[in-house]
């Protein structure tokens, strides 16, 4: 249902359908919106990908807060970490099941914006 104002005979104004806290929205916006998240996300779109390599892929993040988001994502079950045994031992994250449901808003994302260049 949509939410709207009423105005009353009083003058006084009432929120019909008000949203609950937090809405579908902020609450979507909570898991993707995060600074480098939804960048994360689609550089994982096609395979697994080296914690420093995908670092790199995100030009202006640091290291830190690469290794924060990507905790966060796996906290939300957007990707999986594995540990590479190989020497040196590195990390890879994959994205899951969950994570590629979001590539589609993703896409319209980007081309929203290519669309109307913002």
């Amino acid at each position: 249902m949509k939410t709207t104002i009423e105005t009353m005979n009083n003058g006084q104004k009432k929120v019909i359908n008000p949203c609950k806290e937090p809405c579908s929205v902020e609450r979507g916006m909570r898991v993707l919106g995060g600074k480098w998240k939804a960048s994360i996300l689609w550089h994982l779109q096609d395979e697994p990908v080296r914690f420093n390599d995908l670092s790199r892929m995100l030009g202006g993040a640091s290291k830190k807060m690469v290794d924060q988001r990507l905790k966060e994502l796996e906290a939300q079950g957007l990707v999986t970490r594995h540990v590479i045994n190989d020497r040196p031992i590195a990390v890879a994250y994959a994205i899951t099941e969950l994570g590629r449901t979001a590539l589609d808003i993703l896409e319209r994302l980007k081309e929203w914006a290519d669309e109307y260049v913002v």
